[in-house]
């Protein structure tokens, strides 16, 4: 299985909400700081999601890394 390392830039996150639409097991919009949050790193092996997340990130603030 290859390890994926996730990331959100925050400074670059504008809190759209794109990417906790698109795979919800790994990301969650903190309703506080406005800014999307990692809730399950290892989620991205599992959940399959995190290319398309960070594909469709409007600022780029998602790092996918293995």
């Amino acid at each position: 299985m290859c390890t994926m390392n996730v990331r959100v830039d925050e400074d670059k996150c504008i809190g759209c909400g794109t990417c906790q639409e698109i795979c919800p097991a790994v990301f969650y919009l903190n309703e506080v700081t406005g800014k999307s949050e990692i809730v399950d790193p290892d989620g991205c092996d599992y959940a399959g999601c995190c290319e398309a997340a960070e594909e469709n990130c409007p600022v780029e603030a998602i790092m996918l890394e293995e």
